[in-house]
């Protein structure tokens, strides 16, 4: 499976996720491939809206461009929405966290694994369906 196939059919996932337990969302096909910014995922529930950058990844890392975050924040103001961004690393479950909690350098942004699994939220927190307290 290519790299985009596994990447949409993560986003198709969560989709999935979301209308299972009552909310609405919709998968912005084409994200990150216009001028302006996009999220991956766009839910809500008439109280909540999110707005997702998703990625599907083999490895225990991920970066992001300053540019990405600043476009995910920038959308997520022009929506009032709260920026998100999800991770489902292989053979485990989604992970979410916010804009605040990645790991900042001089040039992009960056969550592995072990900051994903004690900082992030599971798919039920994000909702608010179940609360589970982080070991620090």
């Amino acid at each position: 499976m290519s790299r985009k196939s596994k990447g949409i059919n993560a986003e198709r996932e969560l989709v999935h996720m979301f209308w299972a337990h009552g909310w609405g969302a919709a998968r912005v096909a084409g994200s990150g491939s216009m001028r302006y910014p996009s999220p991956d995922i766009i839910a809500g529930n008439g109280l909540r809206r999110l707005v997702i950058e998703c990625k599907a990844i083999a490895g225990i890392n991920q970066y992001f461009s300053t540019k990405d975050v600043s476009d995910l924040r920038e959308f997520a103001s022009k929506l009032n929405a709260e920026p998100w961004i999800g991770m489902r690393f292989d053979v485990l479950k989604w992970f979410f966290l916010p804009l605040d909690e990645l790991k900042e350098t001089k040039t992009e942004f960056s969550v592995n694994l072990m900051l994903a699994k004690r900082k992030g939220l599971s798919f039920e927190e994000l909702i608010g369906k179940f609360h589970q307290a982080k070991l620090e």
